[in-house]
């Protein structure tokens, strides 16, 4: 049973945001003190993600615990408990087929869960996630910018020219 009536029960979850969250600003603001520039909440993508750094090809998501029912740190409430199973179960539907959808149209996604962003593992998170961008960046530049020309099988590669004759100016005096 709920503590509280419902009236303030729904109170407080209409206070919960949904962009702007604390996890969301501890990235953005590590990421562009590192000199990434990106888009947040992008609307026109699948599941509008946090972060988008076109440059890079990269969509992140950064999910709370509870609501997006992460493995680890998921607790179920004891009241209402069949509302909040089939919430979080379509929750997870909708955040793997975005996922998807993302992949498809040739994003690189990641996620980044909330506890992930603790105090105590922050730093090492942080530097993940960097690493994820750079690898992505240059993964995709190394298949973008593959030379477009190869060497016949036929004739052996020579790094020099075939031996010739050249007159001198001392052959010339003589």
């Amino acid at each position: 049973m709920d503590s509280w009536s419902k009236e303030k029960r729904s109170a407080c979850m209409a206070r919960i945001r949904s962009s702007d969250t604390k996890p969301e600003l501890i990235v953005r603001k590590y990421l562009y003190s590192r000199g990434y520039r990106y888009r947040k909440n992008v609307k026109h993508l699948p599941g509008s993600p946090d972060i988008v750094l076109k440059k890079y090809g990269i969509a992140i998501f950064i999910h709370g615990c509870f609501w997006h029912g992460h493995d680890t740190h998921f607790h179920m409430p004891k009241s209402n408990v069949d509302f909040w199973k089939r919430k979080i179960a379509r929750n997870k539907e909708r955040d793997e087929e975005n996922r998807n959808q993302l992949k498809r149209m040739g994003w690189n996604v990641l996620t980044v869960w909330e506890c992930q962003l603790k105090p105590a593992v922050r730093k090492q998170t942080l530097l993940e996630i960097e690493y994820f961008i750079n690898h992505s960046y240059l993964s995709h530049k190394r298949i973008k910018e593959a030379p477009a020309y190869s060497i016949p099988s036929e004739r052996p590669a020579v790094a020099a020219e075939p031996a010739t004759t050249y007159a001198t100016d001392l052959d010339s005096k003589k």
